[in-house]
């Protein structure tokens, strides 16, 4: 059903950006409102967890794929797009529920629910939390809350810095850098990227919620309870990760049970876009064997 009220390379992945984030939004019915939308009408429905301070529209080269047999859902977390200004402190766990709501308000039993870096960690904690909701779980570039362990490297932190603080010509040089290695920005059609990063950075978000994102994320500790997720994990490990160290996803790998780890070694934190069309196709048979 349709619950809006309007209707391999790098630039097709542009393209699936795009295509998947004309839509309006859709605000749940309980305060504080989170903003969200739906693509598909047919098969088991997914849910897209997005990262720090970013859209859900940066799903767009998944859910542009998916949708054609699946029901697929991305949001806006408090603070950020065309969601409502949410509590000053967040927690990884509060967050966690607002992916719940969601799932309420779609009348959502059980979804694949699939999470970034920060989004990553929110998957962790539904999958914890509510794992009766969960019919698989995929994290990407992610880690399991080892506060000093998970900092990024000098040149990641750097980069994360400038492209939080600093203005949209300083984030549109900053961070590419922090999200993708220099032979991809080498190699990609530089007009169609630039379209992908303005989709990508889109209106920043207050101080307020960064500041919120930051303390939950240095909050965030799942790793002790890790070995209680009974759920078909998918652990997608970008080797050129300067944010999230790809050495996170090993210890994730050593603490889910039975979890599959699909690498990328020449992939960033951006791996969602650089390798947008091997991770769709990861993402359907991850789902598809939960289906069989």
């Amino acid at each position: 059903m349709d619950r809006f009220s309007d209707s391999a390379s790098g630039s097709a992945s542009v393209r699936a950006s795009v295509s998947a984030s004309v839509r309006a939004s859709v605000l749940t019915g309980s305060a504080p409102r989170l903003a969200y939308r739906v693509f598909g009408d047919r098969g088991a429905p997914v849910l897209f967890v997005m990262g720090f301070g970013m859209s859900g529209r940066v799903w767009g080269p998944q859910v542009d794929e998916l949708q054609r047999d699946h029901r697929c859902c991305h949001y806006d977390h408090l603070g950020v797009g065309d969601s409502e200004r949410g509590p000053l402190f967040p927690t990884i766990h509060s967050m966690a529920g607002d992916g719940l709501r969601i799932m309420d308000d779609l009348c959502w039993d059980r979804a694949h629910v699939v999470g970034v870096s920060m989004g990553g960690m929110i998957a962790q904690e539904l999958a914890l939390s509510a794992p009766d909701r969960c019919r698989t779980l995929t994290l990407i570039a992610t880690h399991g809350g080892v506060p000093f362990g998970s900092l990024p490297t000098l040149a990641g932190m750097w980069l994360f810095m400038r492209g939080l603080f600093g203005g949209k010509e300083t984030r549109l040089r900053s961070v590419p850098r922090l999200l993708y290695p220099d032979e991809y920005l080498n190699s990609i059609d530089p007009i169609a990227f630039k379209a992908h990063m303005n989709e990508r950075l889109g209106k920043p978000a207050s101080l307020r919620t960064i500041v919120g994102h930051l303390q939950a994320v240095w909050r965030h500790r799942t790793e002790s309870r890790l070995s209680q997720i009974d759920l078909p994990t998918l652990l997608v490990r970008p080797g050129k990760d300067i944010l999230i160290r790809p050495t996170q996803t090993d210890r994730l790998a050593k603490r889910i049970p039975h979890a599959e780890v699909l690498r990328f070694d020449d992939a960033g934190h951006g791996v969602t876009f650089q390798k947008a069309t091997e991770l769709n196709a990861a993402l359907r048979a991850h789902f598809l064997r939960d289906q069989n």
